[in-house]
Order: structure tokens, then C-alpha cells, then sequence
């Protein structure tokens, strides 16, 4: 087993990010051999439970209600739907289903109540459940932990100096103290970010010794490939090229070593031979279904014959943590304490930001 390292520097990143392929390849192939299985892929499915309307100004996401990009929204969806969608999933192999709702961050009230009963009905159904809901506060975590949650996704998106050129509308250390508000739980924390939104190599390093920094380092890594949308400020990005995402899938698994790596958003543009490559550097885990909250995806019949053809198998849930008990809502010793969290807001101008928010009008 690699020894598991949480000082690396951005100059040591840079530099095997840099690597001649061959070299980077070989000996990502040889730590993730260590580590995992390499014939073994998680299988998540994304489920938007709440689409459009957020409130912040995310420069990549076509769900900010300031932006025109003529997603349709749509109100919190119920518990039946949600089971429906999870029953759906499991017999396509999911073993997870993460749960993404637009907020800024998590309110008491009945609609998280409603979360929270979604929680432990897919808990019931032995599949591994995710929320990524926004910021959350150490007693709300704690609240879905209770419930049965398995995994909390709170992406750092890039690196913390270029986070400034991204969003202004919420700071880099409230997603670093969200994380911190998880890891008071027995829930596991699922935090990566994007590449191809206009940020350098160095940004690129920056983010992995952010997130190679937490200790414990996070269970799962999302590497998502910018998806430029129509509307968004960066809507007009050039596509990341595929060598970009084999190199930082490669980096991302020799810097941590334990964590599973995902293929997220942009694999729609990536060829099967592409993605192969990607497994073959260390990434061990994607999302499946036809759609990433609002973003197209692989159907999962087309992954389901990839698979076939490369000799992958689905993982099987809780193969990494054991199984979280689920706590039923008369039960609950965490009670909604009607939080008021000053989360911060920057404040600051991001111009293309701006100009997006305008130019519908």
C-alpha cells in the first residue's frame, strides 16, 4: 500500500502532472494497482432533486437563476419519485445515488425534512446515498448522518486562487469548513473539481494540495471536464482534451492514493479509448444515467457495454465503509435548531460573470 501524504507541495504536483505519459501512466497504473482493485469501477447515479433558480453566481453552472440559460426548473421532488429514480439505478448497476439540490445552502424547514426522509428511504434499499446540497452546518450534517447518508459532495471547483475568477458570491474557506462540518460525522466526504474553465496548470496543482491536504483526504474525487453551456460566462471555453483529463486523473491518484477518483461531467466528448485510458491511469468510479443534474451523459447501456468490453465490474455497496444505520425521524436526537449561518459573500466583481447576468436581458 502507497504511503498516504499530506504535505504535498504545488511545485511536486506540477511536476508529475508534467511527467513523459508513459512514466505518469506507469506509475499511476502501479499505485492504483496497490490500492484498489483495478477491474472494479463504482457506479453513482445523479439525481437532480431540485433543479434551477440558485441564488449564486458559479460561473460554469446553468442552474444560477442570474444566468439565461433556459433550464427548465423544477420544485423539490417527492419521495416516491426519488425511490423510483433509485430503483431505476440499482438494476443498472448503481450502487449509489447521489441527491443534488440547487440551494446555496441547507435551511431547516420541511423541505429538508423531505431530504432527510429521502435519505433513509434509499438507505433502506442498500444503495449508498449522497446529497450535495450546498453549505451545511455541523448539526445539520450531523442530521443526515442520523438518516443514513452515506457520502457529503461539497467540490473546492479549483484551485483557492482562482476560486476568485469563478464565484463571487461565496467564499473558498466555506466550502473547506462545510467539509469540516462532515467530518464531524461518520459520513464520507466526496469533494473534487473542474477542469477547462480557464485556470493553468498551476490552479490545476493548487487544487489537488487543497484537497491532498485534508486529513483524513477525501473517500471520493470527482474530475469533471467543464461542460460549456449556452448562457454561462464560460460558455464560450474550448473543450478539454483528453490527454488534459488522462494527466489529471493520473496526478490525482498518485497524490491520494486510498481515495476513489471519478470520471464526472465530460465523458459525453470522451471516446471509449479515451476513458479506458482513464481507468487505466486510476480512475475508479463514475457517474451513470443520461444526464449530470442538467448536463448530457453516457447512456448507461453504452457504459454497461463499455464495461463489458474492457472487463470491468460494478462495485458493490459498502465494499468502503460499512453500511450507516438509519435513524427514524421520531428518533432523531438531532433536532433542526433553525440555524442562521453567516456563510460569507465575497463580494467581489467577476466581469464575465456580469456580462452574463446582463446580456439575456
Amino acid at each position: 500500500m502507497s504511503i498516504t501524504k499530506h504535505n504535498w507541495t504545488r511545485e511536486e504536483i506540477i511536476a508529475i502532472y508534467n511527467k513523459p505519459m508513459m512514466d505518469l501512466l506507469y506509475e499511476a497504473a502501479t499505485i492504483h494497482r496497490e490500492n484498489h482493485d483495478p477491474n472494479v469501477v463504482q457506479v453513482s447515479t445523479l439525481l437532480s432533486i431540485k433543479t434551477g433558480g440558485c441564488p449564486e453566481d458559479c460561473g460554469y453552472c446553468p442552474q444560477a437563476a442570474r444566468y439565461h440559460t433556459e433550464i427548465e426548473g423544477n420544485d423539490l421532488m417527492s419521495v416516491q419519485q426519488v425511490k423510483a429514480q433509485a430503483l431505476r439505478a440499482k438494476s443498472s448497476g448503481s450502487s449509489r445515488v447521489c441527491m443534488g439540490a440547487a440551494w446555496r445552502n441547507v435551511k431547516d424547514g420541511e423541505e429538508f425534512d423531505q431530504v432527510l426522509e429521502m435519505v433513509r428511504t434509499i438507505n433502506k434499499l442498500d444503495m449508498e446515498v449522497c446529497c450535495t446540497l450546498g453549505m451545511i452546518t455541523e448539526n445539520q450534517a450531523k442530521r443526515l448522518a442520523e438518516a443514513g447518508l452515506y457520502a457529503y459532495n461539497h467540490n473546492l471547483d479549483t484551485s483557492e486562487d482562482y476560486y476568485k475568477e469563478v464565484i463571487s458570491t461565496r467564499a473558498f474557506d466555506d466550502r473547506l469548513q462545510t467539509i469540516e462540518n462532515v467530518r464531524k460525522t461518520n459520513v464520507t466526504v466526496c469533494s473534487g473539481g473542474i477542469i477547462g474553465m480557464g485556470e493553468s496548470i498551476e490552479d490545476r496543482a493548487g487544487m489537488l494540495v487543497a484537497l491532498s491536504s485534508l486529513n483524513p483526504q477525501p473517500e471520493s474525487v470527482p474530475i469533471n471536464a467543464l461542460v460549456a453551456v449556452e448562457g454561462t460566462p464560460m460558455e464560450d471555453q474550448k473543450p478539454v482534451e483528453i490527454w488534459e483529463m488522462i494527466r489529471m486523473v493520473a496526478t490525482t491518484r498518485i497524490v491520494m492514493p486510498e481515495t476513489q477518483v471519478r470520471l464526472s461531467a465530460g465523458r459525453t466528448e470522451m471516446s471509449r479509448e479515451g476513458q479506458a485510458m482513464c481507468f487505466f491511469a486510476g480512475a475508479n468510479s463514475i457517474f451513470a444515467g443520461d444526464k449530470l443534474l442538467t448536463t448530457p451523459n453516457p447512456d448507461v447501456n453504452e457504459d454497461m457495454k463499455m464495461f463489458e468490453m474492457l472487463g470491468l465490474i460494478p462495485q458493490k455497496p459498502f465494499i468502503k465503509v460499512m453500511q450507516p444505520t438509519t435513524v427514524e425521524a421520531e428518533d432523531s436526537q438531532f433536532k433542526p435548531l433553525g440555524e442562521k449561518p453567516k456563510w460569507t459573500r465575497p463580494g467581489h466583481t467577476i466581469e464575465r460573470n456580469l456580462e452574463a447576468s446582463t446580456k439575456g436581458k
